[in-house]
């Protein structure tokens, strides 16, 4: 199990030359600004979040490539990092793979080569024969499809083989820990999907501990164990997937990963797993809340568009308002439709054989269990 505990990494920045050389101007940047998580072996542990949100900064400094400002990273009760006792080791020491964004294959050597290497410059203590590291390449190459690729240049695979072989060197050293740095983001969309399920079936088959970094919401839903929601150096929210869509703990998390929409309300009553809430357009139910409000509390609700159901006529459902469809549009597989309500709008997501002309009358309705309550900061 991988610990990382008060993770810190900050920047001292002065406002100009002059002030530069008086420390008391300096000001300091936490790049992330306080991490604490826990990675189960055999899990892939996902980091996401938007550019600048402080994932590749604490991937780095698991790794050893960055030097955290404060906090303690662990694996299996070995310390790696602890500012409080001044232990650091070295990248090459902390025993991990790594799959770098770049890839970084090496294009003087065969794709063989480029897995033996790490390998044959291990500590001659460490190293294996040489009978051994051709057996360890081959079945390393063959879990990743690319045994009948050995003796090929490197610069001769495409795209999608060569994430695959960067993957294959970063595992050839069996690894307890694989750190992958959005790997996928340099691939088109259709490579990049097939890829996705590629990657997670060598992690079940190897029964690999990864910690994978994105900003790609599907891709950290498709492929995860558990994500750790990043905003501004700090964590928002860590749980699985379908906990993560379903039950965002802040507006962030509701905002980032899919589409929701919004209502601001309060509680007027709360009755065992219900909560009434009072919006601008009348009263909603929501029901098993992930932390119990009280009666006076102001809250967000929020509802995914597939979770919004639309009907000619009005059924008597909990939750079911009147508006008037103002635009629909055709994603393929899916039709959205926006319903005015007042002056708020409210998205739904349906098959595409429900397409509502705007300028239509519409009664939706919701589901207590659909509808999240979300706290107001």
């Amino acid at each position: 199990m991988l610990t990382v505990e008060s993770l810190k990494k900050s920047y001292d920045e002065a406002p100009g030359r002059q002030a530069r050389r008086k420390k008391s101007d300096t000001t300091r940047t936490y790049a992330v600004g306080g991490v604490d998580f826990e990675v189960n072996d055999g899990e892939l542990f996902t980091l996401l979040g938007p550019s600048g949100c402080g994932k590749t900064t604490t991937l780095r400094s698991i790794a050893g490539l960055e030097r955290p400002t404060e906090g303690k990273v662990s694996l299996g009760g070995r310390v790696l990092f602890d500012s409080a006792q001044d232990v650091n080791l070295r990248p090459n020491q902390r025993g991990f793979g790594m799959v770098f964004q770049s890839y970084a294959i090496w294009p003087h050597m065969t794709v063989a080569k480029n897995v033996s290497f790490p390998l044959e410059v291990m500590p001659r203590a460490k190293r294996p024969s040489r009978q051994e590291i051709d057996h360890q390449v081959a079945d390393v190459l063959e879990s990743v499809e690319l045994g009948s690729y050995a003796q090929r240049s490197a610069t001769k695979l495409s795209g999608g083989q060569q994430q695959r072989l960067a993957l294959a060197r970063a595992l050839v050293t069996r690894p307890e820990l694989m750190l992958l740095d959005e790997p996928l983001s340099n691939l088109d969309a259709k490579l990049r999907e097939t890829m996705r399920f590629e990657l997670k079936r060598l992690q079940r088959e190897l029964n690999l501990t990864a910690i994978y970094v994105t900003h790609d919401q599907a891709e950290a839903l498709v492929m995860s164990s558990r994500i750790a929601v990043m905003n501004e150096g700090r964590v928002e929210q860590i749980g699985k997937p379908r906990e993560i869509y379903t039950r965002p703990a802040t507006r962030f998390v509701a905002e980032f990963i899919g589409t929701s929409n919004f209502l601001e309300g309060k509680v007027v009553a709360v009755n065992g797993d219900e909560v009434e809430v009072d919006t601008p357009h009348g009263r909603l139910v929501a029901a098993d809340p992930p932390r119990k409000p009280v009666v006076g509390d102001p809250v967000l609700l929020s509802i995914r568009p597939e979770c919004v159901d639309l009907s000619h006529e009005r059924r008597g459902l909990p939750n079911e308002w009147t508006g008037t469809v103002r635009t629909r549009a055709f994603l393929g597989d899916v039709v959205d439709h926006i319903v005015r309500i007042g002056d708020t709008e409210i998205r739904n997501r349906s098959n595409p054989t429900l397409s509502i002309p705007p300028g239509t009358e519409v009664h939706f309705s919701v589901t207590p269990d659909k509808v999240t309550l979300v706290p107001v900061d």
